[in-house]
């Protein structure tokens, strides 16, 4: 992904999310895709998707069962 796109992806998420806290960082392995961050925790990341001209992005976020709260009733 270019330089612009990615600053506009993480002000699109920044904006939608609420927080200055999310940052997208450049993946080494991988030019269709960012890392996306929490301050300094790694939350997901994010896949471009280019068929024929048409853009789209998509947001992967995986949690773990042991990250979630305890049982709330």
């Amino acid at each position: 992904m270019q330089t612009s796109e990615i600053v506009r992806l993480q002000q699109y998420l920044r904006d939608k999310l609420g927080t200055d806290r999310i940052s997208l960082r450049i993946r080494e392995k991988s030019d269709d895709s960012v890392e996306v961050h929490l301050a300094d925790e790694f939350i997901g990341v994010i896949y471009r998707d280019d068929d024929e001209g048409e853009i789209s992005y998509a947001f992967h976020m995986t949690i773990l069962e042991m990250d979630l709260p305890e049982d709330i009733r």
